[in-house]
């Protein structure tokens, strides 16, 4: 959990390795940047639990809006070749090695948290918008995906539970099973996001939405959050299932020799994930063949 020296830095400190934080009044604007492609790895989880940390502890920050500093990635996924590294990371706010509780903690903060996303954001990366209280998306950009079952794995980080609840069955297997990329307009007929809209006004209108919801009594911000997340927030056991059995599943060979052939074949690499759903779809099928 966090410790008191900690939480006493401002919430918009310029000590961040991969955020850049912009505070206007009681809402806080979050820039991800961790070239070369936003991967989720130990330091961008290091900087997540202190801006949570730091935020929780200030009364006067509200609302949280998470943007990204690269046009073409919001968060692109895990850095498969470091996750006991960014899961140790995680423990130092939920005191377990699991983003899927680090995300589920989010979930349930008092802070309201506005995912403002362009580009690609796949399977941890989605799991984390999914973990924020709403998530709003540019038409031309933004791409979305669960990508686990290429790789033979159960997603880990709450998207079955998130996925499942907002889509519905068939709709939630369909984008776990396919391991497929889906754009910001079917995402938001699915009820994946809550809308999709042109680029160019995303960020105006995300900065409206934040700053009248910050307006209001925070009480009552609390008092609905709480009730919303009591109908439909899977319980924690749910989420650390998931994990435990995302990385027991990381560690077996026939997950591990996946990793090895795609990361060798441009798994992990800017150009390559820039169309990761048929890739994918033909990469780790010859491998399979």
């Amino acid at each position: 959990m966090s410790n008191d020296r900690e939480t006493q830095v401002p919430v918009d400190a310029g000590d961040y390795r991969t955020l850049r934080v912009h505070r206007d009044g009681a809402v806080l604007t979050v820039e991800i940047a961790a070239p070369p492609m936003n991967l989720l790895g130990p330091e961008l989880v290091h900087d997540l639990v202190s801006l949570i940390q730091r935020a929780e502890s200030d009364a006067g920050v509200q609302v949280l809006v998470f943007t990204s500093a690269d046009p073409d990635y919001f968060i692109s996924h895990v850095d498969v070749t470091r996750i006991a590294a960014y899961r140790a990371e995680a423990a130092r706010l939920t005191g377990e090695a699991s983003i899927a509780l680090l995300f589920r903690y989010l979930s349930a903060s008092r802070l309201v948290t506005i995912a403002q996303i362009e580009g690609r954001v796949r399977s941890a990366g989605d799991e984390f918008v999914l973990a924020c209280d709403m998530r709003f998306a540019a038409l031309e950009t933004a791409v979305f995906a669960q990508f686990e079952a290429a790789f033979g794995q159960l997603p880990g980080g709450g998207a079955v539970q998130h996925l499942t609840r907002l889509l519905g069955r068939g709709r939630a297997l369909e984008v776990l099973l396919s391991a497929d990329d889906y754009s910001a307009e079917l995402a938001e007929r699915y009820g994946w996001i809550n809308r999709a809209m042109p680029g160019d006004q995303l960020e105006g209108f995300v900065q409206r939405l934040a700053h009248r919801i910050a307006s209001f009594s925070a009480a009552g911000r609390v008092a609905i959050k709480q009730r919303v997340n009591a109908i439909s927030l899977a319980p924690v056991e749910d989420f650390r299932y998931d994990s435990d059995q995302f990385g027991e599943s990381a560690r077996t060979p026939e997950t591990q020799r996946l990793y090895a052939a795609t990361l060798d074949a441009g798994f992990q690499q800017r150009e390559t994930e820039l169309d990761l759903g048929s890739w994918l779809g033909t990469e780790v099928q010859n491998d399979a063949d």
